[in-house]
């Protein structure tokens, strides 16, 4: 039965929420409702309604999900409040939107060098415990559940996922990175904040697209393919630099990693690998690539080809986004052109509005964020113990 308007609430109006709101803007075939915006920073709330078109903002997020007339809550919040938030959304009768990482584990309150004082096996042990926890709420609630992870939408995995299954190809090999030169809030140095550095903050989006890749392949060959083992490599490559030398990077790692790679064997004795820095000059580095018997993909998750730009100055340009994680717009730049598209938060979005009208499930819901959250803190536990972590 189709459900005419769906009616969205958004918790967050950092940089996530605008990138929600690009997508909304074009849905099509269903009318979305965007009615309220909820931050505890009143000031942001009013710039993302100004922009999108919210009605009321709110600093309460009970006063969000306590509206009858909301269907949806997007929780674009940092992760350490995500599980409650999807906990209370559920219990009033909400459909629920939850940003990557699902969650991770932060330390007890007002706890400091988290990443550096707790082992990450014990961290392991408590995250999929809460993981196990949620599934159970949700299962409860015949609320659904929608993992935002553009990666899994956007539009060159998408179309490797369709010619895996035109071929019936095997994947024997995945890559996947995301690097950037860092993240220019604080928060991104400290494990209470984050539940991790440059693998839980950015490496978790080519992972949850390489997990989803596997399973497009296992569905459409009919097979049962699992991971076996995981091993990962961490480091806090910075340290070593002298304040002058740091001057371009902007990661400013306290307790967590600034460079990780993770190794993932399946059951079929296929591997996946997956990087993640916070050292890397010139722009985001964002891609995917498949490696199977019959053909080689390569997904690159924001192309830069299509329009290059030269300023003189920057006059007038404030307000426009010509590229992520470049110091300045003066002289050549390779431009973002329809980023809400190429990079999947319209495909995510057009999905998650679609199983709300429909009644539907998801392409990318809770059993592959389960997966990502597992394979990160098996890594973590790796690298720590300098072992493979068996499955």
């Amino acid at each position: 039965m189709l459900k005419k308007t769906v009616c969205v609430g958004t918790a967050g109006a950092g940089y996530a929420a605008y990138l929600h709101g690009n997508g909304y803007e074009k849905v099509s075939g269903i009318d979305v409702r965007l009615k309220t915006v909820c931050d505890v920073n009143q000031e942001r709330a009013a710039a993302l309604q100004h922009r999108y078109g919210y009605q009321p903002t709110c600093a309460d997020f009970q006063e969000l999900v306590q509206d009858p007339e909301i269907d949806v809550i997007d929780i674009v919040t940092p992760p350490m409040l995500h599980p409650q938030m999807i906990i209370d959304a559920l219990s009033h009768g909400k459909h629920v939107i939850c940003e990557k990482p699902l969650t991770g584990y932060f330390g007890a309150p007002g706890q400091k060098d988290v990443g550096l004082t707790v082992a990450k096996g014990e961290m392991f042990r408590q995250v999929m415990a809460q993981m196990d926890e949620l599934k159970k709420v949700i299962d409860r609630s015949g609320s659904k559940f929608m993992y935002a992870e553009n990666y899994v939408y956007a539009t060159p995995v998408q179309k490797a996922a369709e010619i895996i299954r035109a071929k019936n190809s095997k994947i024997l090999w995945l890559k996947g990175e995301e690097s950037v030169k860092g993240s220019t809030t604080a928060a991104a140095g400290l494990w209470s904040c984050i539940g991790g550095g440059s693998l839980t903050r950015i490496a978790c989006h080519p992972l949850t697209g390489i997990l989803w890749l596997k399973r497009q392949e296992a569905l459409n060959r009919g097979e049962e393919i699992s991971i076996t083992s995981v091993s990962c490599d961490t480091g806090m490559a910075t340290h070593c630099l002298t304040e002058h030398e740091h001057r371009h990077i902007v990661a400013r790692p306290v307790d967590v990693e600034d460079v990780g790679v993770i190794s993932i064997t399946y059951s079929d004795g296929t591997k996946a690998t997956v990087m993640g820095s916070d050292v890397v000059l010139g722009g985001t580095k964002n891609y995917i690539e498949v490696y199977c018997n019959d053909t080689a993909l390569m997904c690159n998750i924001t192309p830069t080809d299509i329009l290059n730009t030269y300023f003189l100055d920057e006059d007038g340009l404030e307000q426009v986004e010509i590229a992520e994680m470049l110091p300045a717009k003066l002289g050549w730049n390779k431009a973002f052109v329809c980023d809400e598209v190429i990079r999947g938060y319209l495909g995510e979005l057009q999905d998650f509005m679609e199983c709300v009208a429909y009644d539907r499930q998801p392409q990318s819901g809770f059993d592959i964020a389960y997966d990502t959250v597992k394979v990160l803190y098996a890594a973590y536990q790796s690298a720590e113990e300098g072992r493979r972590i068996e499955f």
